[in-house]
């Protein structure tokens, strides 16, 4: 077997480690007498599984207990529609920050049930930096400010950690939801900052099918609208995320990759690595001479998915034919945007990007 580096933006590469432990439960789980994804959600084992993810989830990021944790069906463009049902009175104003295509897509999903308000926009400048706090137009009595971490497509994130990096901004008594698919568990983040996180798992969480919901449980109060059972957060809860039959395989793959996580250091050693992976790649692009070129304002460039340009787009596609002849895949960038983009999620290894970096600087001395 050989693996290539998978730069896939998601489904994105799993830790090897985790894929190998899957597939040897695949047949059969323990002495379940059955493969993991037969056994009933119901049982004592499955049970037991995701118990253990939540403990672990809980761990990797410091969740405190005020908050519950939903594990669901589904990815974030899922729970874009489901906030504003669970926490927003019909009509109610909702204030969107929109920092790239993600952000814009939770405005399509809110805006049938919320008086939707774009407090703060980037798209005028193709969605290459992040408003000035100062800028929002923030509404009194809105029911939530919703903002995406980090931008999948445009490679824009928030960072509050980062030197003259974008810091999330105080909402005061107005709860903060973010969008963190591609971001969650890459550095430390305050959980107690947010009235609700959510993020799609299969980007740094573990497969695709399942996403997860962390939320203050006093919001749980709130009414929200008209809503079928199987779409409310509170009876969710209650049935410990298995009011219908969740997407056991998902979740079961899921906890591996929390375990993997806490095992190889936490969100503090992954911090490390993604800023060391993230400074390698960029450093690359900031020293061909403007051969390659990332256009994001560099206070704000994701350490997560680094698009990039080629100075002729006639080059990207041999440039991503000899990327895959040298073991580099899934680097085409998004239609939206075009040109290429490197997802560098925490199981992506320096090595990787280093290959990267390689390929990169052989084929410009071999087009340039």
């Amino acid at each position: 077997m050989s693996r290539a580096y998978n730069f896939s933006p998601g489904p994105a590469m799993l830790p090897e480690s985790v894929l190998l432990q899957a597939r040897d439960t695949m047949l059969e789980y323990g002495d379940a007498g059955a493969s993991i994804v037969e056994i009933s959600h119901r049982g004592p084992e499955f049970i037991e599984i995701a118990a253990q993810a939540e403990a672990d989830l809980r761990a990797l990021l410091s969740i405190p207990a005020e908050y519950a944790v939903l594990f669901l069906p589904g990815g974030a463009t899922t729970q874009q529609a489901l906030l504003p049902l669970n926490f927003a009175d019909p009509g109610q104003r909702a204030d969107y920050v929109l920092t790239g295509h993600w952000g814009a897509t939770a405005t399509r999903q809110a805006r049938p049930y919320v008086d939707l308000n774009v407090a703060a926009s980037s798209e005028d400048d193709g969605y290459r930096s992040i408003p000035p706090v100062e800028s929002w137009r923030l509404s009194d009595g809105a029911a939530y400010v919703h903002v995406t971490a980090n931008e999948t497509i445009h490679g824009v994130e928030f960072r509050p950690a980062a030197p003259g990096g974008h810091a999330f901004p105080d909402t005061g008594d107005v709860p903060l939801f973010a969008d963190f698919s591609s971001s969650i568990a890459s550095e430390p983040i305050d959980v107690s900052r947010f009235g609700a996180i959510y993020a799609g798992a299969q980007k740094n969480l573990g497969p695709v099918g399942i996403g997860v919901v962390i939320v203050r449980r006093d919001l749980l109060e709130r009414a929200g609208q008209p809503r079928a059972d199987i779409f409310d957060y509170r009876l969710q809860l209650a049935a410990d995320s298995m009011l219908n039959t969740p997407p056991t395989w998902n979740w079961y793959v899921a906890g591996l990759t929390f375990r993997w996580m806490l095992e190889e250091g936490g969100v503090e050693e992954f911090a490390r690595r993604s800023d060391e992976k993230a400074k390698l790649l960029y450093a690359a692009i900031d020293g061909s001479g403007g051969w390659y070129r990332n256009e994001v304002d560099p206070a704000v460039r994701s350490r997560m998915n680094v698009p990039f340009f080629l100075p002729d787009p006639a080059l990207d596609a041999p440039f991503l034919a000899e990327a895959r002849e040298a073991g580099l895949v899934g680097l085409k960038g998004h239609r939206v945007v075009g040109g290429m983009r490197a997802s560098i999620y925490n199981p992506m290894p320096l090595a990787g990007v280093q290959a990267l970096v390689d390929h990169m600087r052989d084929f410009q001395r071999r087009h340039g």
